[in-house]
């Protein structure tokens, strides 16, 4: 079996491939004060719930964007697993399959370097391809599966927290589903409103502008923890591919073989 890993900076998303098959997966919080042995403890309680051995698991593939993270988990699979170190994703991973069009192509983030190779694999066209994260970031893959580049912005929480920290009469406010109205009628509903329809607002202004500058239609994937959320309030986001990421590290760890 093989064992994917995708650190971001708010939350770490496992997962478990049984050939092609996604057998089982979890979101937990990414902690950048744990140590290798804390790990273990996680790893092993997930994998007893799941019914799966931890023995079974003949290799790992890791992006990371915590550095802090990094040793954590090299010394976790050498320790724990077969005792082969992970393989990590960088820009070099992708070498002669995927151009990256970067100035500096180890300034992209591993993440989004995996969502662009899961997304080309998968759709075959061009591409913009949103993971709402810690982060909000777009990945922008030509009609010949080139990496052009992309853009970040604060992610909705970042932005809800900043509000929220800043304005001491405002409350905070769950942002499980959109308000009925833009117009808001309480706090809660304007808050609500200005949080969620504007960041819609952000990311389909986002969507046509970077259109602008590409040759032919794109087609938009959302992908991240609030890309259900936002599919609802956006007016360019066409499907939400939750498992983007974790595809793109199977597809990945079939390269590095």
């Amino acid at each position: 079996m093989l064992l994917v890993i995708d650190v971001g900076n708010t939350n770490t998303v496992i997962g478990i491939f049984e050939k092609d098959v996604l057998r089982k997966d979890w979101r937990v919080p990414s902690r950048r004060d744990t140590t290798a042995d804390e790990f273990y403890v996680l790893i092993k309680n997930l994998f007893q719930d799941a019914d799966i051995p931890l023995e079974s698991i003949e290799k790992t593939i890791i992006s990371c964007v915590v550095p802090p993270m990094a040793p954590v988990l090299d010394a976790f699979c050498r320790r724990r697993l077969s005792g082969a170190p992970p393989h990590w994703i960088t820009a070099a991973s992708v070498r002669g399959w995927m151009p990256i069009l970067y100035t500096n192509p180890a300034e992209v983030g591993a993440d989004r370097i995996v969502n662009a190779v899961a997304a080309y694999h998968r759709y075959a066209q061009a591409l913009i391809v949103i993971d709402f994260g810690t982060a909000t970031t777009f990945d922008v893959i030509s009609t010949q599966g080139e990496y052009l580049g992309g853009a970040i912005s604060p992610g909705i929480a970042i932005a809800a927290d900043a509000l929220f920290q800043r304005a001491s009469k405002l409350p905070r406010v769950a942002l499980f589903n959109p308000p009925a109205n833009v117009i808001g009628k309480d706090t809660e509903s304007s808050l609500k409103s200005g949080i969620l329809h504007g960041y819609a607002a952000l990311v389909d202004g986002m969507v046509d502008k970077i259109r602008e500058e590409m040759e032919g239609p794109a087609k938009v994937i959302a992908t991240g923890g609030l890309a259900p959320l936002m599919q609802a309030v956006s007016r360019t986001i066409e499907l939400v591919d939750s498992n983007l990421t974790l595809e793109g590290l199977r597809l990945l760890s079939q390269r590095l073989q």
